[in-house]
């Protein structure tokens, strides 16, 4: 039995990259009429909810840090900790100063509830913690700033 492989019949389904020089290409010199709107739609939506997708994954990754920074007595562990949690409020701080509208879906509660009970599976899951008492709740400011900057920790 053979199987008959369907050929890709756009150059967006063929190779994504070469399509988006074209596209770039005919928006320079205003060749609108040629220009592949629908999907140049759909990458432009897709590329509004990766930006949000990539916030909360930082969001989520910052949270997990300083739980175990904060929670979990492990000297050994902190400085790793620290550099993740520096390197990931850059990370984010980055994401903010290229799309300012973000911070608003940063400061919302939803996005934070989500990635605070995530963050908080993630390390409740880690079998090396098993004896840490992590609370239920945020202990700690959920402002953006006091977030980003560092002001909201006091290490245990």
């Amino acid at each position: 039995m053979t199987q008959t492989i369907a050929q890709k019949t756009t150059l967006y389904e063929q190779d994504l990259n070469l399509w988006v020089e074209n596209a770039i290409a005919q928006l320079k010199v205003g060749d609108f009429h040629n220009l592949d709107v629908e999907n140049l739609i759909e990458e432009l939506e897709g590329l509004a909810g990766k930006d949000r997708r990539e916030l909360r994954s930082r969001l989520v990754t910052l949270l997990e840090h300083l739980l175990k920074r904060c929670y979990v007595r492990s000297e050994y562990d902190y400085a790793g900790w620290e550099i993740t949690i520096d390197r990931t409020r850059f990370e984010i701080i980055g994401i903010l100063r290229q799309s300012p509208s973000l911070k608003n879906y940063f400061s919302s509660d939803e996005l934070f509830q989500e990635s605070f009970d995530l963050a908080l599976r993630i390390v409740r899951k880690n079998q090396g913690y098993q004896n840490t008492d992590f609370p239920d709740t945020w202990q700690f400011s959920r402002d953006i700033d006091a977030m980003l900057n560092g002001s909201i920790l006091v290490w245990r």
